[in-house]
């Protein structure tokens, strides 16, 4: 940005803001213009303008304006002279994007991004357990749990910040959807085979699918994350399952190989479910089914399970 001082229209066409608020700014706050020009009104300095663009950010992001400006003022003077250094404003306990976004979820979601920032561990655990016990694994992970991951993801995107956020999020969850897999732990042989595809490291939500078919009475077996596709077909020669259902969250992990693979397996499974977002329906082999959410996964693996005794019935 070139050395020049600017007015107060020139700085609110620049920040999209209202001349009236950079005025409020200043008023209120101070931050105002600081170089002065004999004659003149006083102009905003490139300093200026960097720190009104943290506090442009950070109130747009949810802090308040006295904390935003607070933390404003804190920015180093720009460097070289005529460039202003980029700077990222931590304010304690927030990542310098004030909230968790989580969309139109419920209070409870609201609650539980709140205490995610504060890195409330206690808090985090007791919302979890507190869900899972009056609503179930699939409502908690569709209405609390999915939509605060999906924000923190969303702000980290944004701020590159949230990181310790995100993983005792993680930790607490799945904590909780162990917990949860514990506390009713199915009878009967393990008919429904869990596993990540090669190289995806995403495991929640397949903890979270693990913990519903757990409540359903549905027994399974969970491989975990980054499973190659030899290994995988290994163990659904090795158990023989009814169901596998093949995780991805990325594209880049989401080989439709994995699945053909597993089609051409000797004990292949009655049903192959192709789960998560990876995965491009138009790029799955035939006989593979993408289910649309959790509760629809546990739904296919229930019936699965539900014919089998039927057949073995019969």
């Amino acid at each position: 940005m070139v050395d020049e001082a600017l007015s107060a229209g020139a700085v609110a066409r620049r920040l999209g803001v209202a001349v009236t608020t950079l005025r409020t700014w200043h008023q209120r706050y101070g931050l105002g213009p600081s170089k002065h020009i004999p004659g003149h009104h006083r102009r905003y300095t490139p300093t200026d303008l960097a720190r009104l663009e943290i506090m442009r950010r950070l109130t747009a992001e949810g802090v308040s304006p006295a904390e935003a400006a607070r933390w404003a003022r804190q920015a180093p003077d720009p460097t070289p002279a005529g460039t202003v250094t980029p700077v990222r404003i931590h304010p304690p306990g927030r990542d310098g994007g004030g909230t968790i976004p989580v969309g139109r979820a419920g209070p409870a979601a609201r609650g539980l991004a709140r205490a995610a920032m504060r890195l409330d561990a206690a808090a985090i655990s007791e919302t979890i357990a507190h869900a899972l016990a009056t609503v179930g694994v699939v409502a908690t992970w569709e209405g609390l749990l999915r939509p605060v991951l999906a924000g923190i993801g969303e702000r980290h995107a944004a701020t590159t910040g949230l990181i310790e956020v995100e993983h005792l999020v993680s930790r607490c969850v799945s904590e909780a959807l162990a917990a949860a897999s514990r506390a009713k732990v199915p009878t009967g042989p393990a008919r429904i085979l869990l596993s990540c595809a090669d190289e995806e490291q995403h495991t929640l939500p397949l903890e979270a699918l693990a913990a519903a078919l757990a409540e359903a009475g549905v027994s399974y077996r969970m491989l975990g994350a980054r499973v190659p596709v030899a290994a995988l077909v290994e163990a659904v020669n090795r158990t023989g399952p009814a169901a596998v259902v093949l995780w991805s969250h990325t594209r880049a992990t989401a080989d439709p190989a994995q699945l053909s693979a597993l089609l051409a397996a000797p004990r292949r499974p009655l049903l192959a479910l192709a789960a998560g977002p990876g995965w491009r329906a138009d790029t799955l082999p035939a006989g593979v089914v993408r289910p649309v959410d959790l509760a629809e996964a546990v739904s296919l693996a229930v019936a699965v399970r539900d014919s089998l005794d039927q057949s073995r019935r019969d």
